[in-house]
């Protein structure tokens, strides 16, 4: 699929006053751009996605289906807990990279969730964001148990490992006026993936010091 562009507008898409708007822009680019990299007409895709929700949770599905699909297979090897780590957080990041509406979906969803009620949320956290939890946290335990791992609290490593990895996507806009380089470059990203890396690693990992100690 490639990157919905959605229409400039005077009104700040995506603001946290307005996320009903940001979600409605989004769902008439997606509308827009199925039709045309499909090259069907309007007509046509609403016959295989009755209406626009429908249409909104295949989105979803792809977006986050993808990414669990490559995170689950990466969890499920049988590697040790170092290697395990690493593999999923770089995956991750992979996934990310190659999927550009993959950031611009998440914050809709997640504003969308801090002004009440969100069944989409709701639906992607059960469905996609609770096995991935759950994974990660038996791959800490398993890390702990063999003396590999600090004892980190799963409930928020976890988070700060995904924001780690996400939160350079999210932010690239204002990483491209800061830096004055394109911060989607090959040379870029393969810094900014080593960097991530890097930092999981001395914030996880038992240093042999640490471990003489014990």
């Amino acid at each position: 699929m490639t990157e919905m562009k959605l229409a400039p507008s005077k009104s700040r898409m995506g603001s946290r006053g307005r996320p009903e708007e940001s979600r409605a822009a989004i769902l008439d680019a997606a509308v827009r751009e199925f039709a045309r990299a499909a090259r069907v007409n309007k007509a046509l895709l609403y016959y295989y996605f009755k209406d626009k929700e429908a249409l909104y949770n295949a989105v979803l599905d792809q977006v986050f289906g993808g990414l669990v699909a490559a995170i689950g297979e990466v969890l499920s090897r049988d590697l040790p807990p170092k290697e395990k780590i690493l593999t999923y957080a770089s995956t991750h990041f992979d996934y990310v990279a190659n999927h550009p509406l993959y950031p611009r979906i998440v914050q809709a969803e997640m504003m969308s969730g801090s002004r009440g009620r969100a069944p989409h949320l709701e639906r992607i956290a059960k469905q996609y964001f609770r096995p991935v939890f759950g994974g990660l946290a038996a791959v800490l335990r398993d890390g702990q148990g063999k003396g590999e791992f600090r004892g980190v609290d799963p409930m928020h490593f976890i988070p700060s490992m995904i924001a780690m990895i996400v939160f350079y996507f999210t932010n690239a806009p204002v990483m491209r006026m800061v830096t004055g380089r394109d911060p989607f470059s090959p040379e870029f990203l393969a810094q900014r993936r080593a960097a991530v890396l890097d930092f999981i690693s001395a914030a996880l990992f038992q240093q042999p010091d640490e471990r003489s100690r014990k």
